[in-house]
């Protein structure tokens, strides 16, 4: 079966990444922008055929796709090209691949809720016999654990994730009898377990609050679940820059293939290792709907970065950035970003003979 997850892994890849220039291609179309070739796949043509104006295309390498559309970075004269339309059209256009990405992430975790039969939160089952904040003021076991540090707790587990990068002053803010309640300030200190060893933590015993898995609930647990795999992205951001995290953390394709492979394989019965992958191809499409949208060169959070330069350029100085600027900008900015990826990559690979 490794085999197989394998090459679901690389295909479930592959079409999320298709799906998000699908996005680009049928906004562009919406728009009324000619678009040249519209790909599935990358690297040499396998078939191709021209319908209209738009050439159709399979491509050898099924890891991606691309959506070429006419004067993308430099006016060619054609009064359809990308670069001649106007603010909304090319906003439109530009969030649309991350739209699609977020959406079949929604879709998926729909799917995968509809036959659930309960959904599970976090909550307090006990706390140590010295822990300093109880009762009415403080916290209680049965309280429903909504926040910690600013981080909403969507999901069962959430909660052992934050606390376990926090550091001291944990600010948790809980759900109890329908009120919310916010203790400040909780710190780690030395408590003493059942079997009289002693550990440093906080002091919290958390198990799962469950909800019964009606219409209202899966619909509620399919969204809250796409905003915790957005929640998760800031949340590891952070850590990278604040140093709870480093690079040899980040996965490239072949890290997320190899995950989706070792989710698979560990899984005590197909139908919840095909469970488990979806779930994880999921959290795959939401992630990259939201990385992709970061302002960063070359990527489309990037070019709507650009966008909303030359609308404020336009109304202090009457003027726009030059494309050549912007093109030169993402340019440098996909190079370095290729970089980046091929470092990424070869940490994978060098993970994979660990």
């Amino acid at each position: 079966m490794k085999l197989i997850y394998i090459l679901a892994a690389v295909l479930i890849f592959g079409i999320l990444v298709a799906v998000h220039e699908l996005g680009h291609f049928l906004a562009a179309k919406l728009c009324g922008v000619r678009v040249n070739e519209f790909s599935i796949g990358m690297g040499p043509n396998v078939w191709s055929r021209k319908r209209g104006e738009t050439q159709y295309s399979f491509r050898a390498l099924p890891i991606g796709g691309f959506c070429a559309m006419e004067g993308e970075d430099e006016d060619t004269g054609d009064e359809r090209s990308f670069v001649r339309q106007g603010f909304w059209q090319k906003l439109l256009i530009l969030v649309a691949g991350a739209g699609m990405n977020f959406l079949t992430g929604l879709l998926i975790l729909l799917c995968l809720y509809a036959g659930a039969g309960v959904f599970y939160t976090d909550q307090i089952m006990d706390l140590a016999p010295a822990f300093p904040r109880q009762g009415e003021e403080g916290l209680m076991p049965g309280d429903r654990i909504y926040k910690i540090n600013g981080y909403r707790a969507y999901l069962a587990g959430d909660s052992s994730m934050f606390l376990s990068y926090a550091r001291d002053g944990v600010e948790i803010e809980v759900i109890r009898e329908g009120t919310r309640h916010v203790v400040r300030d909780i710190r780690r200190q030395t408590y003493t377990a059942q079997d009289g060893s002693a550990y440093r933590g906080f002091g919290l015993y958390i198990g799962r609050y469950a909800e019964e898995a009606t219409l209202g609930n899966k619909l509620k647990y399919t969204w809250n679940t796409a905003l915790d795999f957005v929640q998760l992205v800031r949340f590891s951001l952070v850590q990278l820059f604040t140093g709870g995290a480093s690079v040899q953390d980040l996965s490239g394709p072949v890290g997320i293939v190899s995950a989706i492979t070792e989710v698979g394989d560990q899984a005590e019965t197909q139908k919840d290792a095909w469970s488990q992958i979806f779930y994880f191809a999921a959290l795959i499409a939401v992630n990259l709907a939201v990385m992709n949208m970061l302002p960063i060169p070359a990527l489309d959070g990037g070019r709507v970065f650009f966008l909303l330069v030359d609308q404020l350029t336009l109304l202090l100085f009457k003027r726009k950035v030059p494309e050549r600027y912007q093109a030169a900008v993402n340019t440098v900015g996909f190079v370095v970003l290729m970089g980046f990826m091929l470092l990424v990559t070869f940490q994978d690979v060098f993970k994979l003979f660990q």
